[in-house]
């Protein structure tokens, strides 16, 4: 169970703090039931969720986890992307989104600019379905790792680039970033 205060993931919400745990004083609230109110970081809005409900909701990731995964983040690879039907993409999308794990975030952001890379090669845009899951992949990794790191969410993505670089360089493997 969450404390009051607790700052958590959860689903594809991203990073959301735990402003009350109890009963919901409500219309349509289950009676004896307590609720987690959750307030996301990133956006407006409040969300309630039944303590006992078998939802996707974890700890933000430590200050060490976050390092960690930017250090590998070279080596997660993308996915070839295989369908063009939107419908099929999109649902595809949704599982990473859904998973919980910025592992498969990581993944999903690689395999989008690839293929976006493809298509500008093309002389091509990527669709709407990629564009969305990829701002949603990006919001919710971007917003655990700000929080994980203790940095505003606008300089993530900088920061991300300059850890790669530097590993890079001192290991001597300058290799250009998706």
């Amino acid at each position: 169970m969450f404390e009051v205060g607790a700052l958590v993931v959860y689903g594809s919400d991203g990073v959301c703090r735990v402003e009350k745990v109890g009963p919901l004083e409500m219309q349509g609230a289950q009676k004896g039931v307590d609720y987690y109110t959750l307030s996301p970081l990133y956006r407006g809005g409040t969300i309630f969720i039944p303590v006992d409900a078998q939802v996707r909701m974890r700890p933000v990731m430590t200050r060490e986890e976050a390092e960690d995964l930017i250090a590998h983040i070279p080596e997660i690879q993308g996915e070839k992307c295989q369908s063009h039907n939107p419908r099929l993409l999109h649902e595809r999308y949704q599982t990473s989104l859904k998973s919980g794990s910025c592992v498969e975030l990581v993944k999903l952001i690689r395999t989008i600019y690839a293929k976006g890379r493809g298509a500008a090669d093309k002389g091509r845009h990527l669709g709407q379905v990629d564009e969305r899951s990829k701002k949603q992949a990006m919001d919710m990794l971007h917003g655990e790792l700000a929080v994980a790191l203790d940095i505003p969410l606008d300089e993530v993505e900088d920061y991300i680039s300059r850890t790669i670089q530097r590993a890079q360089k001192s290991d001597g493997t300058e290799k250009t970033q998706d």
